[in-house]
């Protein structure tokens, strides 16, 4: 009995390093489903992209009827679960839904008003947007299993933490969420803070700051936008200075209100696993992070359930309110002058900071509001520093209502609409003193 009793730390030690194999394979697979470029005919992109472009090529008649049933999923999912009348907000996104269906019925079959059908509306919302993003979110859910269940979060968590921390107050462990929605997808980065949020290893404040600081769209999107404007030739300085302003706008951010007067309260069916100051080897303690969390990972069926059907609630809330509050945007800024308006907050910045036309520049800036997509249509016959200057702010403003502030909406994330278009505003002022000297200096 004494043997056995003696024996019995070891056994369990063994054990658990048994099962560390999912750390290296299940965790490498993921990332190289999320992180490295692979060229496939003569497109460089990741396997998430490569795939979902695989599928668009090849299922393109029925991929309306799926993005169809699943804004129609969208819809009435909230009615069915009663979500729709716990808060006003839930209320008016219940109703943009319906809205959404209806828009997503009328492309889909053809019947509707002519401006509806006009290339740059409804027609641009459901093929770049609402299809790509039905089919991304599903199906990078599954690697999502993969890359954040078996250790690979809490590992590199631990090693970047005394860099998160101080720079943007959150924890090492949102850098995986950083560059998982820069090289993936917004919705696949919020899909990541969501998930690790409500098992209580984010705070709201830790959680809100990366879902506005970090979730911008992917790098597959950011080559969209360069493309348009003529940028390739300069991809790499466009690429890395969009990188670095949008991590110093989210480092100045999260020491203003209001990211800085959120509490630091957790999910609260969650408990709260806050990370551990590290004493010691700081690779080390990496490992022992990582091992614990493997050795309480679930079997990786169960792991890629749960992933899928969190993603497929995350694009059934995303997919109708892209057609409604994305439409009414691009209405919005093609019939009317409230973008002019806008466009008046910025116009001291971009006038003070000696920009070509800077009311267009102030205007394009706040295009970005409703679809991230518009300031690069509005500049695209300007002259290099504005189709810059606008291609960067277009990324790092971040927040948009065609998809990221419905995305956050969905989620449990606690910020406010209000809140999310104040921290866009603060945003897109610090993105604009930020790139156009960094933009005067190197073009």
């Amino acid at each position: 009995m004494v043997t056995k009793g003696v024996n019995r730390e070891p056994v369990m030690e063994t054990a658990d390093k048994a099962k560390m194999w999912k750390f290296f394979v299940y965790s490498f697979i993921g990332a190289f489903m999320f992180f490295v470029p692979v060229t496939i005919g003569d497109k460089s992109s990741i396997m998430l992209d490569h795939i979902v472009t695989f599928l668009r090529n090849n299922a393109a008649p029925v991929l309306p009827y799926y993005a169809l049933a699943v804004i129609a999923a969208g819809a009435v999912y909230p009615f069915v679960s009663g979500t729709w009348k716990k808060t006003a907000v839930d209320k008016i996104f219940a109703a943009f839904k319906v809205i959404g269906l209806a828009v997503g019925i009328m492309l889909v079959f053809g019947i509707g008003p002519a401006w509806l059908f006009v290339p740059d509306m409804g027609p641009f919302l459901l093929n770049a947007l609402v299809i790509p993003v039905g089919l991304l979110v599903p199906i990078g859910a599954v690697f999502l299993a993969l890359l954040v269940g078996y250790g690979l979060l809490e590992f590199i968590g631990v090693l970047v933490q005394p860099i998160m921390r101080p720079l943007f107050k959150t924890p090492g462990r949102s850098a995986i969420d950083a560059v998982a929605s820069f090289v993936g997808s917004y919705s696949l980065g919020l899909l990541i803070t969501n998930r690790v949020y409500k098992e209580g290893k984010y705070s709201g404040k830790e959680a809100a700051i990366i879902a506005t600081g970090f979730s911008t769209v992917s790098a597959t999107f950011m080559v969209v936008v360069a493309s348009t404007l003529g940028l390739m030739e300069m991809w790499n300085t466009y690429f890395w200075v969009t990188l670095v302003v949008t991590f110093l706008v989210t480092a100045v951010s999260v020491r203003i209100w209001p990211l800085a007067g959120m509490k630091d309260d957790y999910f609260p069916d969650a408990e709260p696993q806050p990370e551990k100051k590290v004493e010691g080897s700081r690779v080390k303690a990496a490992w022992r992070e990582a091992k614990e969390t493997v050795s309480h990972s679930p079997s990786l069926a169960d792991n890629v359930v749960m992933n899928v059907k969190d993603g497929l609630l995350m694009a059934m809330a995303i997919l109708p309110t892209i057609l409604s509050i994305g439409l009414l945007g691009l209405v919005l800024a093609e019939y009317t002058p409230v973008f002019d308006w806008l466009g008046y907050l910025f116009l001291p910045f971009t006038w003070a900071l000696q920009m070509p036309e800077p009311m267009l520049v102030a205007k394009a800036s706040a295009l970005g509001i409703a679809e991230m997509f518009l300031p690069a249509l509005l500049v695209v016959e300007e002259v290099l520093i504005v189709k810059f200057v606008i291609a960067v702010v277009s990324i790092s403003s971040i927040i948009f209502f065609s998809a990221v502030v419905p995305c956050i909406v969905s989620t449990e994330i606690p910020i406010s609409v209000p809140k999310l278009v104040v921290i866009w505003v603060q945003r897109v002022i610090l993105t604009l003193l930020f790139v156009i000297p960094i933009a005067y200096l190197i073009l």
